[in-house]
């Protein structure tokens, strides 16, 4: 009897202490959401629930190096990144992915913090435009994210999507606001779709990590075998479900996580009794 297939996202992101963003929460959403998680270390970040206080790269080689290893070997349905701290890594991540252009991409530009600070080099922001964008099935910036990328402030956030979609990769731009609501906004780079999801504001301060979880579970969805915008829909649904649970509880003294195991007992259910 063949064997079955593990739905495999293959991370390539940063390792931090609190356990609600980098891999830590990226390995947990593809957990929750029925994919299996693998990595490759690209730093170790240092914080609290209050700030971030280093990020420490690793060695290049040593990057490239765990990727070729899992990936060569095993291989993946996609690939998500998440912290690329320097240019040299992007340069160096950026050519293991040639190597898989059948694999499904989902990039993250971690290149600005949720106060609109600027991360990375202009020099990393100019790698991940010429080498990484190109391949990506999907990218995920946030708002200032997408600011930086564009060059300019959004002013129309339904035709600024598409402008970001001019490395030939799709988009989804996180965390608009809309009046009292939020907004995400999917640029289909196939179809020329734009498509916005709109979601009631949850009152909380754990929302620490929730771009890294989202971006995994919609990079879960793609390695599942989901189109883009169904892997969307499920993806947003994730996520609002676990920012919604993460908001019952205290966690330090500032940004704590979102609760990605509210899938927990849906996923038992299915394996006995379907």
């Amino acid at each position: 009897m063949a064997k079955k297939q593990l739905n495999i996202v293959f991370l390539i992101a940063g390792s931090e202490p609190l356990g609600s963003a980098g891999m830590q929460a990226d390995i947990k959403a593809i957990t929750a959401c029925g994919g299996y998680a693998a990595c490759a270390l690209t730093g170790i970040v240092d914080e609290d629930t209050q700030r971030v206080k280093s990020v420490t790269p690793l060695p290049v080689e040593l990057v490239v190096s765990q990727a070729e290893s899992f990936l060569d070997d095993v291989g993946a349905q996609c690939v998500k990144t998440g912290v690329l701290p320097t240019a040299d890594i992007i340069h160096g991540v950026a050519g293991v992915l040639k190597k898989y252009p059948d694999t499904h991409k989902v990039i993250d530009p971690v290149i600005v913090d949720s106060n609109g600070v600027q991360l990375v080099s202009d020099e990393s922001i100019s790698a991940y435009k010429e080498e990484l964008f190109s391949m990506a099935t999907l990218i995920t910036p946030n708002r200032f994210e997408a600011e930086v990328l564009l060059g300019h402030p959004i002013t129309n956030i339904l035709e600024d999507v598409k402008e970001l979609g001019r490395w030939g990769c799709s988009v989804i731009v996180k965390s608009m606001v809309e009046g009292d609501m939020l907004m995400d906004v999917l640029y289909d780079a196939r179809t020329g779709k734009v498509t916005p999801f709109r979601k009631k504001h949850i009152d909380t301060h754990n929302v620490n990590g929730t771009g890294d979880s989202f971006s995994s579970a919609i990079a879960t969805y793609l390695a599942k075998g989901y189109g883009l915008e169904e892997a969307v829909r499920k993806g947003e649904e994730f996520i609002n479900k676990a920012i919604a649970l993460g908001a019952e509880y205290e966690f330090g003294h500032g940004y704590g996580p979102v609760h990605p195991c509210f899938m927990e007992d849906k996923v038992i259910h299915e394996r006995i009794y379907n």
